[in-house]
């Protein structure tokens, strides 16, 4: 591995189910590969339809017969709260690990996994603070109902490969703490996380079969997605995915939510500085190599100031530096994956074949002739019903689309089959205020991208279903029964 002289991981030839390493039904692995060097860095276990079989049992005992479901919220939170620490002490091997997967930035994934352990902290807080029984008064008879929230089950959290640890962490800390099992499904592209987080569950002591975690192929995670004794999908990944969980969880009422796809708009109003927009948009655009969902990739600015912007833009993008994650001097680290590259690569020719122009970037750093490098790029002129400003490309690629007006500019930013995330730029906070209300996202920023999971995130339209983070990303893992009963229990009258 670049930047460690092993693998911090314990077994990840073993998959991690009831508590307990095993050895998996087959000898197939998946091998990951360094996306700065495209050799081996580590290779972890494939699990097979034995497995995830497996896996689920495991899961659907502990909930069924297991001491988690029936624990009082604030013994839930002190594993929480365990979680957490042994998180956060393990940020430097996520760091280690993650640019090797997908080609974040050493110092970028330090950040972000310093930061996890925090989810758990705040998710056990709410063991105190959220009312998971509420009282009410029945209006048909009976003495008093109850409103209560009860865990939905076992849970399926199929993880993606672009940012593991937050994912696992966002979905794992609310469905401990009400209560549910879970099977943690790592992408085959970047399992680490998922290991670690194994390792974590096995050192906090938390009962066999409450956290079992898989590496699968997309076979066999259909089948996990199908199995009658998963309860609920949590999924974070592409649209077409989860177009097909959603029907596969259609069939027999299963609960889900899904996090998905994103062509997110930077609405530049005529009062914002140009200079000033792009240095805030160049920063966010090469997090993570823009491979993130959410990521500001159409740029809409007025008529006027098109030209401006593309030339502020290409300047900050062409100055970015590019190279190997492990480098503090870079900015930006390769693309995941060969097929990501290959695809990254398609869609910009195709933005130029249907008339976009090409201001900046669009080819491999001619300095790095190893690794899956891509320029950070810029297209003017983009006509907002071409394929770059329609498909979602996952990559450090912007589209400038030019509006006539205000009006015309939200027009188009809600012109999309997507609503995950919008940024308005304007020194105005009313004006900025009311373009939001008229925005169709699950999150709209102002002067900068924004995202914040301590509130809600998630998407309007095709950007999915359900929102994670926050007490919002609670309410999914938990199932609301309401109880009439003629006589007052004794836990009500202390």
């Amino acid at each position: 591995m670049n930047g460690s002289t092993a693998i911090p991981l314990k077994c990840p030839e073993l998959l991690f189910i009831g508590g307990e390493w095993v050895q998996p039904s087959s000898t197939a692995y998946f091998e990951i590969i360094a996306p700065a060097t495209e050799e081996p860095a580590f290779r972890v276990a494939e699990a097979r339809e034995a497995d995830m079989h497996r896996a689920v049992a495991a899961a659907r005992t502990a909930f069924d017969d297991g001491p988690w479901p029936r624990m009082p919220h604030a013994e839930r939170a002190r594993y929480l709260r365990a979680i957490g620490k042994e998180l956060a002490a393990r940020a430097g091997d996520v760091s280690l690990i993650w640019p090797n997967e997908m080609g974040i930035l050493q110092s970028t994934a330090s950040a972000y996994a310093s930061a996890m352990g925090g989810v758990f902290e705040y998710y056990a807080g709410l063991a105190e603070s959220f009312a998971f029984e509420e009282r009410h008064h029945p209006a048909g008879g009976g003495a008093v109902g109850l409103l209560v929230r009860e865990p939905v089950g076992v849970v399926a959290a199929i993880i993606p490969w672009n940012g593991p640890i937050i994912l696992i962490a966002y979905k794992l800390a609310p469905a401990l703490l009400a209560g549910c099992t879970v099977i943690i499904k790592a992408s085959p592209e970047a399992p680490g996380a998922a290991y670690i987080m194994a390792e974590i569950a096995e050192a906090v002591g938390l009962p066999p079969g409450v956290v079992n975690v898989v590496t699968a192929d997309r076979e066999v995670s259909e089948r996990l997605v199908r199995h009658p004794d998963v309860d609920k999908v949590s999924f974070t990944g592409s649209t077409a995915a989860g177009k097909r969980i959603a029907s596969l969880c259609g069939e027999r009422i299963a609960r889900y939510t899904l996090e998905l796809g994103g062509k997110s708009a930077a609405v530049i109003l005529d009062d914002y500085d140009i200079e000033t927009a792009a240095q805030s948009i160049t920063t966010s655009a090469c997090d993570l190599t823009g491979q993130v969902c959410a990521s500001l990739t159409r740029i809409i600015v007025n008529r006027q100031r098109h030209d401006q912007m593309v030339e502020a833009l290409s300047a900050r993008f062409a100055s970015v530096r590019v190279g190997d994650p492990f480098d503090p001097a870079m900015q930006m680290g390769p693309i995941a994956m060969r097929r990501q590259l290959d695809r990254i690569e398609g869609l910009v020719a195709r933005g130029v074949a249907e008339g976009a122009t090409l201001a900046v970037g669009g080819r491999r750093p001619p300095h790095l002739p190893r690794g899956f490098y891509f320029e950070p790029t810029v297209f003017g002129n983009v006509d907002n019903g071409s394929t770059i400003a329609r498909e979602e490309i996952f990559g450090p690629v912007l589209s400038i689309i030019p509006a006539d007006d205000e009006a015309h500019a939200v027009a188009i930013a809600n012109d999309t089959v997507y609503g995950l995330n919008n940024s308005v730029f304007t020194n105005d906070p009313d004006r900025a205020y009311a373009i939001a209300r008229r925005l169709r996202s699950g999150t709209v920023g102002h002067n900068v991208f924004r995202a914040d999971f301590s509130i809600a995130f998630g998407g309007f339209k095709q950007s999915g279903i359900g929102r994670e983070g926050g007490v919002e990303g609670l309410l999914p893992y938990l199932e609301t029964k309401t109880v009439i009963l003629d006589d007052i229990p004794k836990h009500l009258k202390a």
